[in-house]
């Protein structure tokens, strides 16, 4: 594989990230007394920051590999919607197709730290569903988009905070659908079976236990295999790319046969882990594009592996370095 050749096809690529995007404010600042008000500590911030979060992480991995990115979510009409929107420009994510609303707030996650500790999280959201007028504002944004922009891949990234309804992933899935538009998902609990008729599907093992309800522990390619079955019947989608934590990441693709490219696992390369968060992001994104130029599904699966664990060496949610994995996936893969 000419991994100089596909990084260079990823750049050729266009590719919508639609989901719950949020605002990540962090806080920090000095604590040397009790409040005189109530037990509590008094934080005196020096320094504040705002980052790009939720389904806007997948967007930041998208672009991280040069790649033509939009995010398409619903925003509130307010100061935190345009400083999120600024960020976003500001990291070469396309917002022409964002909508805003009157109906809802920007979430914003702010987190509130002092010598390395994280002292409190305050949490500005609305959780419920988008309302109708919402959802048709939306897909008609996003018809738009697919007309205009005639994308390789939409990424839908659910963060369970409302904007991907069951109406809207049905309108979403059918637009690509008629457009020829690949779909992949990183799906939550609460609209997992929404997703029919979907490219990728990418739960990790807690997510597909919980929505299958299976208690087993004794997880082996046998196991996943008849959990990827199950999940087929439901949703008859193409491929599932379950991320199985330190053991790695399964794939299988329909129909599944005997052929060993079929399905497998395809275990963690030993790594020193800092942080997990935001792994999953940049597997969907990885998973995503590199299925979209090659149309290889045990390639597309060894990739985001990779990329999955390279993120979880660093410390907070970060994307992927575009160069680094170049240089990893020559290393591992050639």
């Amino acid at each position: 594989m000419d991994f100089d050749k596909l990084f260079h096809d990823f750049t050729q690529l266009k590719v919508a990230v639609i989901g719950d995007v949020m605002l990540d404010t962090y806080w920090w600042g000095n604590v040397d007394r009790i409040s005189p008000e109530a037990p509590v500590p008094v934080v005196a911030v020096t320094k504040r920051e705002h980052r790009i979060g939720g389904a806007g992480n997948v967007a930041l991995n998208i672009a991280s590999l040069g790649a033509n990115v939009s995010m398409i979510s619903v925003l509130g009409k307010d100061d935190d919607g345009e400083q999120l929107t600024k960020l976003l420009q500001q990291n070469n994510i396309n917002t022409k197709y964002l909508v805003q609303s009157g109906h809802r707030i920007t979430t914003n996650k702010i987190r509130i730290i002092s010598r390395n500790q994280h002292m409190m999280r305050l949490d500005a959201e609305m959780a419920d569903d988008i309302p109708a007028d919402d959802e048709d504002r939306l897909l008609f944004s996003f018809e738009n988009y697919l007309t205009a922009e005639n994308p390789a891949v939409v990424i839908l990234e659910d963060y369970n905070k409302g904007v991907l309804t069951e109406n809207v992933i049905k309108g979403i899935i059918s637009l690509c659908s008629r457009h020829g538009v690949l779909t992949a998902v990183d799906p939550k609990r609460k609209n997992f079976f929404a997703y029919e008729g979907v490219d990728i599907f990418k739960p990790n093992l807690k997510e597909i236990k919980d929505g299958l309800n299976i208690i087993r522990d004794d997880i082996n390619l046998n196991v996943l295999k008849d959990m990827h079955l199950l999940l087929q019947e439901k949703l008859k989608h193409r491929i599932s790319l379950i991320t199985l934590s330190e053991k790695g990441v399964f794939y299988a693709q329909h129909p599944l046969g005997n052929q060993e490219n079929d399905a497998a696992i395809i275990p963690t390369h030993i790594r020193s882990i800092a942080d997990v968060s935001g792994a999953g992001d940049t597997v969907i994104a990885v998973a995503a594009l590199t299925f979209a130029a090659t149309r290889n599904t045990r390639l597309m699966a060894e990739m985001a592996n990779i990329a999955g664990g390279l993120v979880c060496e660093e410390v907070g949610t970060v994307a992927i370095n575009k160069e680094g994995l170049i240089e990893e996936c020559k290393k591992i893969l050639a």
